[in-house]
C-alpha cells in the first residue's frame, strides 16, 4: 500500500482459529488479536456454546467472504496483490457483533449475534480482530445443527513479542480506508430508514433470480408477495446489484428481512432478521464508490464537537446495546446537534458505530489514537493546509457567506448558506454534494469555525 494509506500493525493471536473435536462434539477456537487488550481487561470474552451452529456458521463465513471479496477493481491495481483485514468483533454485555468491509470498501457487512443464540458467560467487553483461515473456514462449512459447537473468545494472555512460540503473529498494514469506511458507514446508516419488508421465502426467491450479471444502476421496489427488480426507478436504488449475492447464505435462515435507504442518496441496507441474530449488508450507492470516500461526516468533523460535548459523550459511552444521542443530551444538557457532532468525531476514531435495528449507536474500540482521526480525512488534512497557509478569505454577501480560496494557483469561489455550500472548482461541478464538501468548502467552514461562527 503506498505510504499513507495504512498503519503497520501486528496481529498477536495465541493460536490459528480452529475447529476441533469429531463428530457432534466440536469447539469452535476463534483466536482474536489481544495485542490490544486493555490490562484491566478480562483475557477471554466470551466462553460459552451455540444455540443455532448451523446458522450462524453460515453468517460467519458470510462476513468473511465480504472481507474477502473485490466488487471493484480499479485499472490502477489490476495486477497488484490486495492486503486482506480479518472481520473485527465487539462483545458487549449481551451480543457479539462480526463486522468488516470489503476489499474494495463498498460493501459492510455485520453480523449481530444476539443473547438467545449464545448460551454462556460474557466475561468482558472489548474489541478485537478475529482470525479466519482457509482451514476456520472450512470447518464452519462443515458445521450442522446437531453438532455441540463449543465457543471461546479471547486467550490468557496475548503478548507482541515474535519469539513467543504459543503466539500467531501476523504483521500487516490496518487499512486506513477501513477506518474511514466504519465512520462513514455509520453517518449513511443514521439517515436511513426503513423502506420495505418482506418474509424470509420472498427474500430467497428474490436472491434467486438475481442475473448473474447486470450492468449499471438498478431500483427495487414492492411486488405482489415480495419485491422486484427493475431498471427503471422505484423505491431503492442499488449500485452493482450483484454484490447483493451476499446474502444468499443468510438469507436461508432468514425469518424477515427489511430493506433501509436515505432519500436521494442512493447508499441502501439490508437488514436479515432470524431467531436469534440480525445479518446486515450496507451497499455503497455504487460498485465503484467505496465508503472510505464519501465524505459525508467532513463538514461535521470541520466544525468540531461545541464546548465540552466531545468529553461528554466519550464518557458516557459504555458497552451497553445501545447508545441513545437524545438520552446523552438529555442528561448533560447539551443540544443533540452537538451530541451527534461528537458521536461523528469518535465515529471517525473507530469508536462508535450505528445499530439499524436499534435505531441507535454502539461503541466498539479500534487501534486508532482519537485525537489524530481529523488527519486521516485527506480532503480535511489539504483544507488545514489551505488555511495554514493563508489562502482563504471571507466576505459578508447578505444572507450568505462568499469565501474565495486560492489553490494551485486558482482562486475558487465557495458560497455557504446554512448547511448548503457551492464552490467553483472542478470536483464540486462533477460530484455537487453527494460526496461530501470539497477542501475549498472545507477550508472556509474551517476559516469561520476557528472565528467563532460555526457554520
Amino acid at each position: 500500500m503506498p505510504a499513507g494509506t495504512a498503519l503497520a500493525y501486528t496481529y498477536a493471536y495465541p493460536r490459528e482459529s480452529a475447529m476441533l473435536g469429531d463428530g457432534r462434539n466440536r469447539r469452535l477456537y476463534l483466536a482474536t488479536d489481544g495485542a490490544r487488550a486493555v490490562p484491566s481487561a478480562p483475557p477471554v470474552f466470551f466462553r460459552g456454546t451455540l444455540v443455532a451452529p448451523k446458522r450462524t456458521a453460515d453468517q460467519l463465513v458470510s462476513v468473511s467472504d465480504v472481507v474477502a471479496s473485490r466488487f471493484h477493481t480499479p485499472s490502477a491495481m489490476l495486477g497488484k496483490i490486495l492486503l486482506l483485514a480479518d472481520p473485527v468483533i465487539t462483545c458487549g454485555i449481551d451480543r457479539l457483533r462480526f463486522e468488516g468491509f470489503s476489499s474494495c470498501c463498498g460493501a459492510y457487512a455485520r453480523l449481530d449475534l444476539l443473547a438467545p443464540a449464545l448460551e454462556g458467560e460474557f466475561l468482558g467487553a472489548g474489541t478485537s480482530n478475529v482470525n479466519f483461515n482457509a482451514p476456520m473456514r472450512a470447518a464452519l462449512g462443515q458445521v450442522r445443527d446437531g453438532d455441540a459447537v463449543a465457543l471461546t473468545l479471547g486467550a490468557d494472555r496475548f503478548e507482541m513479542s515474535r519469539d513467543a512460540h504459543t503466539v500467531v503473529e501476523r504483521k500487516v498494514d490496518l487499512p486506513l480506508r477501513w477506518l474511514r469506511g466504519f465512520c462513514e458507514v455509520q453517518a449513511y446508516q443514521a439517515r436511513m430508514r426503513p423502506v420495505m419488508e418482506l418474509d424470509g421465502a420472498a427474500l430467497r426467491r428474490f436472491l434467486r433470480d438475481l442475473p448473474a450479471q447486470w450492468k449499471g444502476g438498478a431500483w427495487v421496489s414492492p411486488s405482489p408477495g415480495g419485491i422486484r427488480l427493475s431498471e427503471r426507478s422505484g423505491s431503492v436504488r442499488v449500485g452493482g446489484v450483484t454484490r447483493l449475492r451476499a446474502l444468499r447464505l443468510p438469507a436461508e435462515h432468514a425469518l424477515s428481512a427489511r430493506v433501509y435507504a436515505a432519500d436521494d442518496e442512493g447508499a441502501s441496507a439490508w437488514e436479515i432478521a432470524t431467531p436469534d441474530s440480525r445479518f446486515v449488508l450496507v451497499l455503497s450507492p455504487d460498485a465503484w464508490r467505496g465508503f472510505s470516500g464519501e465524505g459525508q461526516t467532513l463538514g461535521t468533523l470541520a466544525n468540531g464537537a461545541a464546548g465540552n460535548a466531545l468529553a461528554v459523550t466519550r464518557a458516557a459511552l459504555r458497552w451497553q446495546p445501545a447508545i441513545d444521542a437524545e438520552q446523552i443530551a438529555a442528561s448533560a444538557a447539551l443540544p443533540v446537534d452537538d451530541v451527534l457532532a461528537a458521536l461523528a468525531e469518535l465515529a471517525a476514531s473507530g469508536l462508535v458505530g450505528y445499530d439499524l435495528a436499534e435505531g441507535a449507536y454502539f461503541k466498539r474500540e479500534l487501534p486508532f489514537e482519537p485525537d489524530a482521526s481529523r488527519k486521516r480525512q485527506p480532503r480535511l488534512r489539504a483544507a488545514e493546509d489551505l488555511l495554514a497557509g493563508e489562502c482563504v478569505a471571507i466576505e459578508p454577501n447578505g444572507d450568505a457567506t462568499v469565501a474565495w480560496v486560492s489553490s494551485g494557483g486558482v482562486e475558487y469561489r465557495v458560497a455557504l448558506e446554512g448547511d448548503a455550500a457551492r464552490c467553483t472548482c472542478p470536483w464540486y461541478a462533477k460530484h455537487r454534494a453527494t460526496r461530501g464538501p470539497c477542501k475549498h468548502v472545507l477550508a472556509a467552514r474551517l476559516f469561520l469555525a476557528r472565528a467563532g461562527e460555526r457554520v
